[in-house]
């Protein structure tokens, strides 16, 4: 048996208006051409829809089976239809974010949080990038957005700048290092250094200074969670080197210095890499905008 969308709205418009005449003018289209479509179905089922010797005109048992049908399909297909008017018109999408910085997860998180007030309908969701390869996924569109440090040049991605920062070091007040006015490699060399739990290769304190320099740590120790970093730096056990806007809040602590990474301090920048085609989308604009000022709001203290 054979039949569309067409036949399941034709049955349904009859039953809700009662009768041919009515329902076609709702359908905008000739009875004859109503009673017609019917017709037609009921030859391929081989049995009738209505009961036509009833008025109003009555569903039969197989009309009943195909009209529950259509109250089950239509208003699915309605959705769908609705939800494809949302992405032609940038109302709707899919954002699915890898990242490559481990520490972005606290500053993503606000970002994302005005997001979702303005974008109800982008269905949102995280992906830690440094446990795939995050740009080959954004090429195979496994994700739509890769948070990263390190832009690279690939056929059909866009890495739009969002900030730059500066890698900062960080320790107790009562660190001897503390009297320093800066930080350099060889000052690490007899510290324990706490991390995040990623490669190397992920942080800028080895890439940026210590690899070139050819220094090792004492010791180095990864902890998850940037307040429990914080944490043993307070109780001076090691010290850490934190992106500057992780530490708005920790320069104003006297128990903690924060000190730049060598005389003119190093800078960094962050961006987000997306697929040309989706860069220019409303949604994708706007959480854009969004990351970019975020890092320069005071950070709001827990109670």
């Amino acid at each position: 048996m054979y039949f569309e969308l067409r036949h399941l709205r034709a049955i349904k418009a009859i039953n809700d208006a009662g009768g041919l005449s009515r329902a076609a003018d709702r359908m905008n289209i000739t009875q004859s051409a109503l009673s017609h479509q019917v017709k037609g179905l009921e030859d391929q089922a081989g049995v009738e829809l209505f009961v036509r010797r009833t008025k109003p005109l009555r569903l039969s048992a197989a009309g009943m089976r195909f009209l529950k049908l259509a109250e089950r399909v239509l208003p699915e297909v309605e959705a769908l239809e609705e939800d494809f008017r949302n992405l032609r018109q940038g109302r709707s999408g899919r954002l699915h974010i890898a990242i490559e910085c481990h520490a972005c997860f606290e500053w993503l998180f606000p970002v994302l949080e005005q997001f979702r007030r303005a974008w109800p309908d982008v269905d949102v969701d995280i992906r830690p990038g440094l446990a795939f390869e995050a740009l080959p996924a954004l090429q195979r569109e496994d994700v739509d957005v890769v948070v990263s440090s390190d832009p690279e040049c690939l056929d059909g991605i866009d890495f739009s700048a969002l900030f730059d920062y500066e890698p900062v070091f960080v320790a107790s007040s009562h660190h001897p290092l503390a009297a320093k006015e800066f930080v350099v490699a060889d000052d690490f060399r007899d510290e324990t250094l706490i991390t995040y739990p990623v490669d190397r290769s992920r942080l800028d304190v080895f890439t940026e200074l210590l690899l070139p320099a050819k220094v090792e740590p004492r010791a180095v120790r990864q902890v998850e969670l940037t307040a429990v970093i914080l944490l043993l730096v307070a109780s001076n056990r090691g010290v850490a080197v934190l992106p500057d806007w992780v530490l708005r809040d920790v320069k104003l602590d006297s128990d903690y210095v924060t000190r730049p990474l060598t005389e003119k301090g190093i800078t960094r920048r962050l961006y987000a890499a997306t697929r040309d085609k989706d860069t220019s989308q409303p949604f994708m604009a706007y959480l854009l905008r969004l990351a970019r000022t975020e890092p320069l709001k005071p950070q709001r203290r827990s109670a």
